[in-house]
């Protein structure tokens, strides 16, 4: 598949996914949360309007299913905001500035490299009651870092540059000559690499949901359903099937469409 199609093709999915999540509770009869012990574990079935059949607790998983979507696009995209903000500035910063600053700024991102984040987020967690928004944060605080040693390496290879150099010359500083003359030529290195960051924030976030860390009840997100669904899976295997597909689907968009983002990029800047 070439690039342009691969970017129509999957980007056209994603936007179908995303506004199918944004308009689809509003269509149907159900809410997330209203539980129905009397209808817990029914097939999909348009009949009663349950497409996607219901729950353990009998609340209706098409709505449910809407609803994880939704939470886990915004996780994914809010937490690779935040690598992008804090990679971008760290790594614009050390490859601008070089020399011993460079090299004590990357021996910092060496050091955490080192570290087991999926535990510190763990951690997190635990220790501030799992707060909502402390998802975006503690996952985008383990992405960008690779973020950042790529902007560095682009950094050092733009700040050679004549424009670069003629700004120096006239006095520019080197804040305004970072966010004024290198950010905007890493724009599109760094589209191409978030768009391959959020399916890492989706699988994080996900597997937090997984064991029990991520969205809580009654919010949930695709992670929290498929947990949900694998419990049930020997009788009830479409609680477990629907979300995993969707889930699987993303992730497999979003690494198509950054992959399609790469060859476009290649192709306009040839090494």
């Amino acid at each position: 598949m070439s690039g342009n199609r691969s970017i129509r093709v999957t980007g056209g999915i994603l936007l179908t996914i995303a506004l199918a999540a944004l308009v689809g509770p509003w269509l149907s009869p159900h809410d997330y949360a209203t539980t129905n012990l009397e209808n817990i574990l029914s097939a999909p079935s348009a009949g009663d309007g349950h497409l996607f059949g219901t729950d353990d607790l009998g609340r209706d998983l098409f709505v449910r299913t809407m609803l994880g979507i939704r939470v886990t696009l915004l996780v994914a995209i809010v937490a690779s905001l935040v690598s992008l903000v804090i990679g971008v500035t760290y790594g614009a910063i050390a490859g601008f500035v070089g020399g011993r600053v460079d090299a004590a700024m990357m021996r910092f991102v060496d050091t955490l490299y080192a570290l087991p984040f999926i535990f510190f987020v763990i951690l997190l967690m635990v220790a501030f009651e799992r707060n909502f928004l402390l998802i975006f944060v503690a996952i985008g605080a383990i992405n960008w870092l690779d973020m950042a040693r790529i902007v560095r390496g682009q950094t050092l290879s733009l700040r050679e540059r004549e424009f670069v150099e003629a700004a120096r010359l006239t006095g520019v500083s080197t804040l305004r000559i970072v966010f004024r003359h290198i950010a905007p030529n890493l724009i599109g290195i760094v589209v191409v690499y978030v768009t391959l960051t959020i399916p890492q924030a989706i699988l994080v976030e996900s597997f937090l949901s997984f064991l029990g860390l991520g969205v809580q009840e009654p919010q949930t997100s695709l992670g929290a359903l498929v947990d949900a669904g694998v419990k049930h899976m020997e009788g009830n295997s479409w609680a477990l099937l629907i979300p995993a597909t969707l889930l699987a689907l993303i992730l497999m968009c979003c690494n198509f469409l950054g992959d399609g983002l790469r060859d476009l990029f290649d192709a306009r800047h040839p090494s």
